[in-house]
């Protein structure tokens, strides 16, 4: 009958995994939500950086949605940050109860 190894810090890497996965999701969102705020602004910018009448309030309610979901991301981002360090002291817990001989 064989055995096969379990290694028991697996769980623990496969969360850092999906972790790191929702992360790297959440910085691709971001940074095309930022590269589409910088073309808008560039545009402003090509006419004269004035917006004109009913395009003044649009221009506002979008930096206010902005700014709301910025504060939406940071949280989530500190959120998932915490997540890391809990995981990595779990994973060095891990390690110096195997001895570290986990890799």
């Amino acid at each position: 009958m064989a055995h096969t190894y379990d290694r028991p810090d697996a769980v623990a890497l496969d969360e850092l995994e999906q972790l790191l996965r929702h992360v790297g999701e959440e910085l691709a969102a971001w940074r095309r939500r930022t590269l589409k705020a910088e073309a808008e602004l560039a545009e402003a910018r090509a006419h004269g950086g004035v917006v004109a009448g009913p395009e003044l309030k649009e221009v506002r309610q979008r930096v206010g949605e902005l700014e709301r979901e910025n504060q939406a991301l940071r949280s989530r981002i500190d959120a998932a940050k915490e997540r890391l360090r809990t995981l990595g002291a779990r994973l060095s817990f891990l390690e110096q109860q195997s001895g570290g001989t986990a890799a």
